[in-house]
């Protein structure tokens, strides 16, 4: 399965609100359970192009009330929510697939768990697939990001956003 979706980002507000959109639009636990474990997002794109932005504003809609930290130098970080563990993974200081498969990420997503992982491509084997990736990509000043669902999850929540009418400002086929 494989659905894309661009969505035109103006400013940081605009990557904040796709992060809230994909928080109030996650599948629930139970689907994912249904569907083998967790959930898995991975976000792709160049230094600043705003991963981490996207996902604190995802972790805050979600209930994180603490600092929300970039795992750049940390690797992984993790909150814990009612009924829901959300890991955040940066793999941008990684040279070898050892040291990730050091990090033991796939032992991590099970029932109840969100894993959100930055630079996924310096992951290879080590990283349980993705249900959504978002590509985000400078375009000029602005920023574009584009959601592709590599599994029915995924699938599902990308239909789930498309009922978000915040977003309907930065896309016009969501609606």
């Amino acid at each position: 399965m494989s659905v894309s979706i661009p969505i035109n980002l103006a400013d940081s507000g605009a990557t904040e609100a796709l992060g809230q959109a994909l928080a109030r639009a996650l599948p629930p636990m139970g689907a994912a359970a249904s569907a083998g474990g967790g959930v898995v997002l991975y976000l792709r794109g160049e230094l600043g192009a705003g991963k981490t932005t996207c996902v604190r504003a995802l972790l805050r809609t979600l209930g994180v009330t603490g600092l929300v930290r970039s795992p750049t130098y940390t690797l992984v970080e993790t909150y814990v929510l009612a009924g829901l563990t959300c890991i955040h993974v940066d793999l941008y200081r990684l040279q070898s697939l050892s040291e990730i498969d050091e990090l033991g990420l796939r032992d991590l997503v099970g029932p109840g768990a969100l894993l959100l992982v930055e630079w996924p491509e310096k992951g290879g084997a080590a990283l349980p697939a993705a249900d959504l990736e978002i590509g985000l990509s400078y375009v000029g000043e602005a920023r574009q990001a584009t959601l592709t669902a590599a599994t029915a999850l995924g699938g599902k929540w990308l239909e789930d956003l498309g009922r978000n009418t915040s977003l309907s400002f930065y896309v016009s086929n969501l609606t």
